[in-house]
This record gives structure tokens, sequence and C-alpha cells, in this order.
């Protein structure tokens, strides 16, 4: 499945996945990895996973593009993987989710990381969350093993219920020998289906920490700056929303934080609302 047009020459090279399809509260996953996509230094596209057999289309539709202003050319779905430089060498690995044979392109990516001498695997998400925009946007994480959990912090031991394609993934390598890291933004509920670049910013942070990725996010201050006033804006046209939100402030600053249970609760809710 996995189609390769060379073999790049990379040294130490961390592999970023972004699989979009499962949660990805915020667009939080899929922007943070179009961030990095577009900073990546000698970036060149090296191989991919044709999806055309492997997703519902009716889900995940092919787009159309003109060619010479005149003839169509359809664009079948396939992950995309992408090697460049950020502060040190990276493989970005990004796409739709595959509906079938996840082990099998798990166990194909698994390959293809080994043959490169991939060294950590982080992946890119955002959670839908019972938490408020006014407050520091935290990311969670899960780990390949307990020890590497308790070393980079933040993380989230007690959520079970249903995953995604990039937690196989990053299982499948962790079997394999190399250490894998889901960072998930937790992106406030209420406005989880809206792109929010304080998740997309606080996800890159959190890579340039643990994987010594780095990404000027400089332009994304103003981004910022703008979604919290557009929030702020939305609360004062919706009373209901804005009491919920001050009922959630009220409940952090007593030192509750949602269940394992609230949170699978959440993330069905968010799968439900995005069809």
């Amino acid at each position: 499945m996995l189609d390769v047009d060379r073999w790049p020459d990379l040294r130490d090279p961390v592999l970023v996945v972004a699989l979009s399809g499962w949660v990805d509260a915020g667009l939080a996953g899929a922007g943070a990895a179009a961030v990095l996509g577009e900073q990546l230094e000698s970036a060149a596209g090296f191989g991919r996973v044709d999806l055309t057999d492997l997703v519902d289309l009716q889900q995940t539709r092919p787009s159309v593009r003109l060619v010479d202003g005149a003839t169509r050319e359809i664009v079948w779905p396939t992950i995309d993987l992408v090697a460049g430089r950020a502060g040190r060498d990276v493989v970005l690995c990004r796409g739709p989710e595959p509906s079938l044979r996840w082990r099998t392109i798990s166990e194909e990516l698994v390959q293809m990381s080994q043959r490169l001498g991939v060294s950590m695997m982080v992946g890119l998400g955002g959670m839908p969350t019972l938490v408020s925009h006014r407050r520091p946007l935290s990311v969670l994480t899960t780990a390949t093993s307990r020890s590497l959990a308790q070393e980079v912090g933040a993380w989230r031991a007690d959520y079970t219920g249903p995953t995604g394609a990039q937690t196989a993934l990053q299982v499948a390598l962790g079997d394999a020998g190399i250490p894998g890291l889901g960072l998930w933004a937790q992106v406030p509920h209420y406005v989880s289906a809206t792109p929010s670049p304080p998740a997309i910013s606080a996800l890159l942070s959190r890579v340039r920490e643990l994987a010594g990725v780095e990404t000027d996010l400089t332009a994304l201050d103003s981004q910022v700056d703008e979604y919290l006033r557009r929030v702020e804006e939305g609360l004062s046209e919706r009373p209901d929303v804005a009491e919920m939100v001050r009922n959630i402030e009220a409940s952090e600053d007593s030192g509750e934080i949602p269940s394992g249970d609230e949170l699978a609760s959440e993330i069905e809710r968010f799968l439900r609302e995005q069809g």
C-alpha cells in the first residue's frame, strides 16, 4: 500500500502524524500539521498511501481541479509523506484516516519508520473538553510507555473508549521499539467544531519542547487574538452558553477536572455532530 518514489536520506528524524477523520477538535492536529508543512526546509514529498479503495468516498470525497483551465482532473485521497527539516529532520505523515486495513497500513508505516531511522513519533490531535477558552489551553499526552508518559508530563491516563488509526499506529510503533507520543489539545467543547488557533499554537509549542521541531508561531499570535475576540462576541449573543462557561470556570477554580467518562461522552457527541 505504501508507494515510495525515493527514500530520503535523513538523520535521526521524528515522525509527525496527523490523520483527520477521527476526533480533531478545533482542527488542532490538521492545522498544526499544515503550519509545520509550510515551514519545513527543503520539504520534498517522497511517498504516499493511496486511499482510493480504503475510505468511504461518500465521507472522504475526492476533489476535482482544472488542468490548463479546461480539463478536469480527479484528485483521490492519499496519506502523504513529506521529508524536510525544522530544527531537526522531520517526516510529516498527514491525510485522511483510512476506513479499512488499519493494521496493514500501520505495519507498512512501521517498516518505513525503521528504514528511515525514525527515533520518535508524535501524533497531533484535539479533544473536545469541558474547559474555558479564557484559560490557558492545555495539551495532554498519551505515550507508548508509562516511563515516557511520566517523563513528558501532562499524562491522560483515565480515558478508555473509541480510538483512531493514529493511535493504532502509535501503539504499533511502540511495539516495534519506536517511542511514540499522542499530543491532544484540550479544546473547549462549545467551540470544538471551528478551527482553533490557540490549539494549533499550543500543539506546535509542545512539539518543540518534546521533539525539538522548530516552527515560527508569530503569525498565529494575531490569529489567536482575533479568535478569542470572536468567541467573546458570540457569547454576548448566547447568554445560555455564557452561563455554561462561567460554571465551567467555577469548576476549574475549585480544582475539578472532567472524568474519563465525561471526556468520552464529549468525544462521542463531537463525532455525532461531525456526522
